[in-house]
Protein backbone atom coordinates (compact mmCIF):
# COMPACT_ATOMS: atom_id res chain seq x y z
CA UNK A 1 0.00 0.00 0.00
CA UNK A 2 2.50 2.37 0.70
CA UNK A 3 4.05 2.01 -2.96
CA UNK A 4 0.95 3.09 -3.93
CA UNK A 5 0.56 6.29 -2.34
CA UNK A 6 3.93 6.99 -2.99
CA UNK A 7 3.53 6.18 -6.84
CA UNK A 8 0.47 8.35 -6.76
CA UNK A 9 2.51 11.26 -4.98
CA UNK A 10 5.40 11.03 -7.65
CA UNK A 11 2.81 11.64 -9.84
CA UNK A 12 1.59 14.58 -8.30
CA UNK A 13 4.74 16.51 -7.59
CA UNK A 14 6.75 18.10 -10.10
CA UNK A 15 9.75 19.74 -7.92
CA UNK A 16 13.16 18.73 -8.55
CA UNK A 17 15.11 16.59 -6.29
CA UNK A 18 18.78 18.19 -5.57
CA UNK A 19 21.66 16.07 -4.65
CA UNK A 20 23.96 16.80 -2.88
CA UNK A 21 27.43 16.00 -4.55
CA UNK A 22 28.98 18.54 -6.89
CA UNK A 23 28.04 17.97 -10.71
CA UNK A 24 30.79 19.31 -12.14
CA UNK A 25 33.14 16.44 -10.23
CA UNK A 26 30.86 14.23 -10.61
CA UNK A 27 31.12 14.31 -14.32
CA UNK A 28 34.71 13.92 -14.41
CA UNK A 29 34.07 10.78 -12.32
CA UNK A 30 31.86 9.66 -14.25
CA UNK A 31 34.62 8.65 -16.67
CA UNK A 32 35.17 5.66 -14.43
CA UNK A 33 31.92 4.24 -14.61
CA UNK A 34 31.49 5.06 -18.79
CA UNK A 35 33.42 1.49 -19.10
CA UNK A 36 30.60 0.14 -18.56
CA UNK A 37 27.14 2.44 -18.34
CA UNK A 38 26.21 5.28 -20.98
CA UNK A 39 23.64 8.00 -20.29
CA UNK A 40 20.95 7.94 -23.37
CA UNK A 41 17.41 10.34 -23.13
CA UNK A 42 14.82 8.17 -24.05
CA UNK A 43 14.57 10.08 -27.43
CA UNK A 44 18.10 8.82 -28.43
CA UNK A 45 20.10 11.61 -27.35
CA UNK A 46 23.53 10.29 -26.20
CA UNK A 47 25.10 12.59 -23.06
CA UNK A 48 27.87 10.08 -22.80
CA UNK A 49 29.05 8.01 -24.80
CA UNK A 50 29.85 4.73 -22.79
CA UNK A 51 29.41 0.54 -23.03
CA UNK A 52 26.53 -1.46 -22.68
CA UNK A 53 27.55 -3.95 -19.99
CA UNK A 54 25.54 -1.81 -17.29
CA UNK A 55 22.57 -0.31 -17.98
CA UNK A 56 21.81 3.18 -19.01
CA UNK A 57 22.02 5.64 -16.55
CA UNK A 58 19.75 7.64 -17.78
CA UNK A 59 16.57 8.93 -15.14
CA UNK A 60 18.57 6.59 -12.60
CA UNK A 61 17.28 9.35 -9.39
CA UNK A 62 13.76 8.00 -8.81
CA UNK A 63 13.77 4.77 -10.95
CA UNK A 64 12.72 0.80 -9.50
CA UNK A 65 15.87 -0.72 -8.95
CA UNK A 66 16.60 -3.21 -11.92
CA UNK A 67 14.19 -2.13 -14.45
CA UNK A 68 15.77 -0.49 -17.18
CA UNK A 69 14.40 -1.74 -20.55
CA UNK A 70 16.51 -3.43 -22.37
CA UNK A 71 19.01 -4.46 -19.89
CA UNK A 72 19.04 -8.36 -17.90
CA UNK A 73 19.79 -7.54 -14.84
CA UNK A 74 21.20 -9.67 -12.07
CA UNK A 75 18.11 -11.77 -9.65
CA UNK A 76 19.61 -9.84 -6.73
CA UNK A 77 18.55 -6.57 -8.04
CA UNK A 78 15.57 -7.44 -9.54
CA UNK A 79 14.58 -8.81 -6.06
CA UNK A 80 15.71 -5.53 -4.24
CA UNK A 81 13.65 -3.42 -6.78
CA UNK A 82 10.38 -5.58 -6.34
CA UNK A 83 11.37 -5.01 -2.42
CA UNK A 84 10.89 -1.29 -3.00
CA UNK A 85 14.30 -0.09 -3.92
CA UNK A 86 13.95 3.54 -5.52
CA UNK A 87 17.67 5.01 -6.71
CA UNK A 88 18.03 8.02 -4.08
CA UNK A 89 21.35 9.63 -3.17
CA UNK A 90 21.61 7.63 -0.35
CA UNK A 91 21.00 4.04 -2.03
CA UNK A 92 23.26 4.50 -4.91
CA UNK A 93 25.79 5.65 -2.60
CA UNK A 94 25.90 2.68 -0.99
CA UNK A 95 25.24 0.66 -3.86
CA UNK A 96 28.71 2.13 -5.85
CA UNK A 97 30.27 1.83 -2.77
CA UNK A 98 29.98 -1.89 -2.93
CA UNK A 99 26.81 -3.20 -4.71
CA UNK A 100 27.29 -6.93 -3.31
CA UNK A 101 27.37 -5.67 -0.05
CA UNK A 102 24.71 -3.42 -0.61
CA UNK A 103 22.70 -6.26 -2.39
CA UNK A 104 23.10 -9.06 0.44
CA UNK A 105 21.92 -6.37 3.36
CA UNK A 106 19.24 -4.92 1.16
CA UNK A 107 17.79 -8.17 0.46
CA UNK A 108 18.84 -10.05 3.62
CA UNK A 109 20.09 -12.88 1.38
CA UNK A 110 23.81 -13.68 1.89
CA UNK A 111 23.79 -15.03 -1.30
CA UNK A 112 22.77 -12.10 -3.00
CA UNK A 113 25.51 -10.73 -5.99
CA UNK A 114 25.73 -7.82 -8.28
CA UNK A 115 27.04 -8.00 -12.03
CA UNK A 116 28.73 -4.67 -11.17
CA UNK A 117 32.26 -5.68 -9.60
CA UNK A 118 33.44 -2.26 -9.41
CA UNK A 119 33.76 -0.67 -5.93
CA UNK A 120 33.48 3.68 -6.06
CA UNK A 121 36.17 4.35 -3.35
CA UNK A 122 34.66 8.59 -3.50
CA UNK A 123 32.56 10.66 -5.18
CA UNK A 124 29.71 8.64 -5.51
CA UNK A 125 27.45 11.32 -4.30
CA UNK A 126 29.64 13.72 -6.89
CA UNK A 127 28.38 11.01 -9.64
CA UNK A 128 24.83 10.77 -8.34
CA UNK A 129 24.56 14.56 -8.18
CA UNK A 130 25.50 14.71 -12.47
CA UNK A 131 23.18 11.84 -12.96
CA UNK A 132 20.74 13.95 -11.70
CA UNK A 133 21.93 17.01 -13.53
CA UNK A 134 21.67 15.53 -17.14
CA UNK A 135 18.28 13.35 -16.40
CA UNK A 136 14.85 14.23 -15.71
CA UNK A 137 13.56 16.26 -13.20
CA UNK A 138 12.71 13.93 -10.26
CA UNK A 139 10.17 14.62 -8.09
CA UNK A 140 11.04 14.60 -4.05
CA UNK A 141 8.17 11.84 -3.72
CA UNK A 142 10.51 9.15 -5.72
CA UNK A 143 13.39 10.31 -2.91
CA UNK A 144 10.41 10.08 -0.02
CA UNK A 145 9.20 6.95 -1.37
CA UNK A 146 12.93 5.31 -1.72
CA UNK A 147 13.37 6.44 1.86
CA UNK A 148 9.86 4.52 3.31
CA UNK A 149 11.05 1.68 1.73
CA UNK A 150 14.11 1.35 2.41
CA UNK A 151 13.05 1.83 6.34
CA UNK A 152 10.26 -0.84 6.37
Amino acid sequence: MKRVIATALLSLVTTPVLAEGDAAAGEKGFKKCRSCHMIVSPEGETIVKGGKTGPNLYGIAGRTAGTMDGYKYGASIVEAGESGLVWDEASFVAYATDPRKFLQEYTGDSKAKSKMTFKLKKGAEDIYAYLVSVGPEVAPAAEEASEEATSD
